[in-house]
C-alpha cells in the first residue's frame, strides 16, 4: 500500500467521523428530540385535552385542582404543605389552588390546633360531588394524551415516564412526597 492509497483511505475516515460527529450534534441540539421539550409538549397536550373536556362538560376545574380535590378525597383534614408534597407543588402555588378551590366551596379550611399558623384543608360535599362526577371523563381521556401509542407502547411509556420522575424527584424544586406523614 503506497503513501497516497493509504493517504486517501485517511481522509475518507475523517471524513466519516466529521460526519457522524455533525449527525450525533444536529440530533442532540436539535430541541424537537430533547426529553425536556417532549416532556413540556405532552404537558401541554395534556392540559389541553383536559381543559377541552372540562369546558365540554361546563366545567371550571384545572389539571391541578383535580389532583388536589383527589388527593383530598384520599387523606382528610391534610394540611396544606403536605396537600402540596403529595401533588409535587411548591407551598406558594398551592395556596392559590386552594385559594380558587375554597371559593368554588370544593374545599374547606380550618385552622390546625397544633400549630395555629397552618390550615387543615378538606374536601366538601360539593367538592366531592364534583370529583365523583369528573372522574370517568379524566380517566376516559387518558388514551388521547397518548395518541399514536399502541396499549402496549402506552404501559411502557407510562412505566419510564414513572422510573425517570422517581429517579429525579430530589432534583425538583417541589418534589413528590409519597405518602402522608402523621401530624
Amino acid at each position: 500500500m503506497n503513501s497516497s492509497s493509504i493517504f486517501r483511505k485517511y481522509a475518507y475516515c475523517w471524513h466519516a467521523c466529521q460526519t457522524l460527529r455533525l449527525q450525533y450534534l444536529k440530533t442532540m441540539t436539535n430541541i424537537q428530540a430533547m426529553p425536556g421539550h417532549l416532556i413540556r409538549r405532552l404537558n401541554q397536550i395534556s392540559t389541553s385535552i383536559f381543559q377541552a373536556r372540562m369546558q365540554s362538560l361546563g366545567l371550571d376545574l384545572t389539571p391541578v385542582q383535580f389532583a388536589a380535590l383527589t388527593i383530598l378525597r384520599d387523606n382528610r383534614g391534610i394540611d396544606q404543605a403536605t396537600l402540596a408534597g403529595l401533588i409535587a407543588y411548591d407551598r406558594v402555588t398551592i395556596g392559590g389552588v386552594v385559594d380558587r378551590l375554597h371559593n368554588k366551596g370544593l374545599v374547606e379550611r380550618t385552622v390546625n390546633e397544633r400549630d395555629r399558623r397552618a390550615r387543615h384543608v378538606s374536601i366538601t360535599p360539593k367538592g366531592a360531588d364534583l370529583l365523583a362526577t369528573v372522574l370517568p371523563h379524566v380517566v376516559d381521556l387518558q388514551d388521547g394524551i397518548l395518541t399514536g401509542l399502541s396499549e402496549s407502547e402506552r404501559e411502557t411509556f407510562i412505566a419510564l415516564a414513572d422510573k425517570a420522575a422517581a429517579s429525579g424527584n430530589d432534583l425538583s424544586r417541589a418534589p413528590l412526597k409519597s405518602r402522608v406523614e402523621p401530624d
